[in-house]
């Protein structure tokens, strides 16, 4: 297969920050737990994670393919290997502030790089739909991973146990492998870069993109889609810790079902994506996880589960609830790869940048939002209120399936 081994490097390198940046959710769950902070003040860690991706990703997006994709890489992978060697030695809350700084601004340095990478490793515009589709499904295995491997150093007899941050001993090492894999691969970066431009002409570049209508309209979904995605992922353990009343590293193993939904239901989208219109595909995914919302939410009111339950005699609704993430799985991978489809190769990194930035916007106002919901209201209302984002953005969708783009010569 071509580009067989770099692909393989894109696929390592996205697993890794998968389980880095999902990892926010059981970390507001034990510093709860660990150190007595409450869900608003543990809701930043997700703002500590996203602003930096977005900060970052906007000042470096035009012009990341200048500096370099694979020295990019090697850059965030270096910063990361060295925070997590430093994890388990914390017991102060600033420490996981700093954490996931380091995580958000390295992972704006690997998606833009990644994203700009596809479009070299690929030549059709199926077969970067499909990729697409099949690396975001990917990244959810190493959410799923991340949750089983944290949910393993657990204590749920001892809640003020800090042995979970033993983990990071294993993050920093996956980290340093998948460093010195792509140090020693070559990738071929000149299609990525104009050389007609300097680095104001690639910001030019990078602000002409905001006068296309369908590239508005575009990031409009990713935000509304990512306000959605991050409040399910990051809230489920403490939903299910508090709500459900399961144990707690049930609740985080929760969350590593939701992981697996979610990729099946990428993987699932990097086949159909061959098969059907990507707008028909995210219609069907966005009405029928509104449906499914509406049918078990309801289920989790005045539920009654005892302190042993365990995966094999839980209530039909602890199962039912993170399965419905296969369903709004498709929606990302499908929305990012008509948009970077539609647009020349160079401009793919800008493109990247501003799919970053808006994410992670999204990401950390709806984390906020709910955690603030959940505390001053209950987990269900605070998952209902996803309803509305929901609806803009199926509508959102369709207006973008209508409009082209003509790059502008």
């Amino acid at each position: 297969m071509k580009n067989l081994n770099i692909k393989a490097i894109l696929f390592l390198n996205y697993f890794v920050f998968a389980i880095l940046l999902n990892s926010v959710g059981t970390v507001i769950l034990q510093v709860q737990q660990n150190f007595g902070i409450s869900k608003s003040s543990a809701s930043v860690l997700e703002g500590f994670k996203d602003l930096p991706i977005a900060i970052c990703s906007f000042i470096l997006a035009s012009f990341l393919p200048k500096i370099g994709i694979k020295k990019s890489m090697l850059i965030a992978l270096f910063l990361v290997s060295c925070m997590c060697f430093i994890m388990p030695f914390t017991n102060t809350f600033w420490v996981f502030k700093l954490l996931f700084a380091t995580v958000g601004v390295s992972f704006a340095l690997i998606k833009i790089s990644v994203f700009t990478s596809i479009g070299l490793v690929t030549e059709t515009d199926k077969e970067h739909s499909s990729f697409m589709g099949f690396l975001e499904g990917f990244f959810m295995i190493g959410v799923l991973a991340g949750n089983v491997l944290f949910s393993l150093y657990i204590d749920d007899d001892n809640p003020k146990s800090t042995r979970w941050l033993d983990v990071y001993w294993i993050l920093g090492g996956l980290s340093t492998l998948s460093f010195l894999f792509l140090f020693f691969s070559k990738l071929n970066e000149q299609e990525a870069k104009s050389e007609k431009t300097d680095l104001l002409g690639d910001l030019r570049n990078s602000v002409s993109l905001f006068s296309y209508k369908k590239v508005l309209f575009f990031l409009l979904c990713a935000f509304l889609f990512v306000l959605v995605e991050q409040s399910f992922q990051t809230w489920t353990p403490t939903f299910y810790r508090e709500i459900l009343k399961v144990p707690t590293s049930m609740s985080i193993q929760a969350g590593a079902v939701l992981a697996g939904a979610f990729a099946l239901g990428r993987f699932l989208s990097g086949f159909f994506s061959k098969k059907f219109n990507w707008i028909y595909v995210v219609s069907f995914c966005v009405i029928g996880f509104a449906i499914s919302l509406l049918l078990v939410l309801p289920l989790t009111h005045n539920i009654h589960i005892d302190t042993n339950t365990s995966w094999m005699n839980a209530p039909l609704v602890v199962y039912l609830f993170p399965l419905m993430g296969g369903l709004l799985a498709p929606i990302y991978p499908s929305i990012n790869s008509v948009i970077l489809a539609s647009i020349p190769k160079y401009l793919h990194s800008a493109m990247s940048g501003l799919i970053v930035v808006f994410s992670a916007i999204g990401g950390t106002i709806g984390s906020i939002i709910t955690g603030f919901v959940f505390q001053e209201f209950s987990g269900q209302q605070a998952f209902y209120l996803s309803l509305i984002p929901l609806s803009l953005l199926i509508t959102s969708a369709i207006f973008m399936n209508k409009l082209k783009i003509n790059p502008k010569k």
